[in-house]
């Protein structure tokens, strides 16, 4: 079956997740992505993370996520022969996806005006932290660094507290997704317009982007928004996560009609909120009625604390279920997720064969095409699984490819003695 990007070829040199993540949202859309690695490979495939107790060998979850399904060749990048086979996977690709800076890429022969003299149909996609123009555009960056730069980590954490970082690599993959889509945008000015060109986007205007309508406020309003713990900054009353009498999380918006915060405030046990004048509309108790310091909708937190602490998830939950007008969620772990029966018939959430610990659930394509399907394509390559097969294609020989795995070996050789490590042959 034909899916939306099927015939586009992607040529992916990129390393960790920005970069690896946009190229696997392309490959799941059917694009044929060709992942460049290094002879000691992507250092995200041997990333365990925290409480991972598979065998030795499995791969990192990072790494699973963003390259399953796509076909990979080690290769010594700075050699001659490398560069060669970079270059003619270049002449016969759409797309050239990376994350590595670009002082690097240009004094390795990878710079956009090198590759477009190959190809002068390419389209170039670059990646970095803190954007392509300025006096840090070429500035290392991690995801971390991305938050705290870009004002995300500054508006996360207790009002009274330091900032905290957020639980999600939310940096790194916001830079992914416009990755993702400003390649696509870019494929499609060249499909209607007959021009290929340098796409450039950053983690740094990423997290900017993700923030628009906070950001939008304090230019606006000249003033500052500041973190508010369990509550958005933006939104003074009663929006917010709240723990139940089993210590359990629940999350809270609004009652849309006064029938339905009626009856929230009879279950909750102070029937006499219902009609208190400061929040019986729902612009009252969203802040959103002549209330600019939030202070009156503010006042209502009190009372929705000691609600939620009076009784337990499992009753809150039956409650606010038959209560269609109250927006709401439990707090869910990502176990939660993976289990979620919304999830799985969406298919947000699917399984693969994982060498070497057997069917796992992962992420699956979240974009939904009725005619044109996306689809996981695989499980994520071996280092330089697939070398040999695409030198083959690009007419190499074998007493070519021979000497080419040579010297990917020896290079990988040097690595381990730069690290004062055991070559393992």
């Amino acid at each position: 079956m034909v899916e939306p990007l099927t015939g586009l070829r992607i040529v992916e040199m990129a390393t960790a997740l920005q970069g690896p993540a946009a190229g696997g949202f392309l490959c799941d859309m059917g694009a044929e992505v060709v992942k460049i690695e290094p002879p000691q490979g992507d250092a995200s495939r041997y990333h365990r993370g925290s409480n991972n107790f598979t065998p030795e060998g499995t791969l990192g979850a990072q790494f699973v996520h963003s390259n399953r399904g796509k076909r990979a060749i080690a290769i010594d990048a700075n050699s001659e022969d490398g560069r060669e086979v970079i270059y003619k996977l270049v002449e016969r690709a759409d797309a050239f996806i990376t994350n590595y800076r670009e002082s690097a890429l240009t004094r390795m022969g990878f710079g956009y005006e090198a590759l477009r003299e190959r190809n002068p149909n390419l389209v170039y996609a670059a990646v970095n932290g803190f954007g392509h123009l300025g006096p840090d555009a070429d500035k290392g960056m991690v995801d971390g660094a991305g938050m705290a730069r870009g004002g995300l980590m500054h508006m996360t954490g207790p009002r009274d507290g330091p900032p905290v970082l957020p639980g999600a690599t939310l940096a790194d993959m916001a830079g992914a997704m416009q990755l993702a889509l400003a390649t696509m945008t870019a494929l499609l000015a060249r499909e209607r317009h007959g021009i290929a060109q340098k796409v450039n986007v950053s983690s740094y205007g990423a997290q900017i982007w993700l923030q628009a309508w906070e950001i939008q406020q304090a230019a606006i309003s000249g003033n500052e928004l500041m973190r508010d713990g369990s509550h958005h900054a933006n939104i003074p009353g009663m929006y917010g996560v709240y723990q139940t009498s089993d210590d359990k999380a629940i999350f809270l918006a609004f009652a849309r009609t006064e029938e339905s915060w009626q009856s929230f405030c009879d279950f909750a046990g102070f029937p006499e909120i219902g009609s208190d004048e400061r929040w019986n509309t729902l612009n009252k108790r969203m802040g959103m009625d002549q209330d600019a310091e939030g202070k009156i909708a503010g006042e209502i937190r009190p009372y929705m604390e000691r609600a939620f602490a009076s009784k337990t998830l499992a009753e809150w939950v039956a409650f606010l279920d038959s209560e269609p007008d109250i927006i709401y969620n439990r707090v869910s772990s990502h176990q939660d997720v993976l289990d979620d029966p919304q999830a799985l018939a969406n298919g947000y959430i699917e399984e693969i064969d994982l060498d070497p610990i057997g069917m796992t659930k992962l992420i699956g394509p979240l974009v939904r095409l009725s005619e044109t399907p996306a689809s996981i394509k695989g499980p994520p390559p071996q280092l330089g699984q697939h070398t040999e097969e695409v030198l083959l294609e690009l007419g190499y020989d074998w007493e070519a490819i021979e000497r080419i795995n040579a010297h990917t070996r020896e290079a990988l050789r040097q690595k381990f003695i730069e690290l004062g490590l055991e070559p393992p042959f």
